[in-house]
């Protein structure tokens, strides 16, 4: 089962940051297929809300860009900055106490 678009809207600047965090530079598509495996297929993020996000991110100090000649092609890297390293765990946290306040609130008794 896919989750749904906008489940993953809230969350995506977390993830992005979570699997930097945790597996160093990566470029967009790289990044796509990471999270498609560590979910076991079940998010697949698209480009069209992946790159205005990592941009975003980027103008925003979270992550650092670096341009890398592969071949005849060009490839951009994400890599996360320190202050991205210091959101990552603030949005980590915050996001554990929403799904602990929906848990209470849609009466799920196992993430209480």
């Amino acid at each position: 089962m896919n989750h749904s678009p906008e489940l993953l809207k809230g969350t995506l600047q977390t993830i992005v940051l979570k699997v930097l965090a945790d597996y160093g530079k990566m470029y967009g598509y790289e990044l796509v297929q990471r999270v498609r495996q560590l979910s076991a297929n079940t998010i697949t993020l698209t480009e069209g809300a992946l790159y205005p996000t990592l941009h975003r991110m980027e103008k925003n100090g979270l992550l650092k860009t670096e341009v890398v000649m592969v071949g005849k092609r060009m490839r951009k890297y994400y890599r996360i900055t320190p202050a991205g390293k210091e959101a990552v765990d603030v949005k980590i946290d915050n996001f554990v106490s929403f799904i602990r306040t929906m848990s209470a609130v849609l009466s799920l008794k196992a993430w209480v």
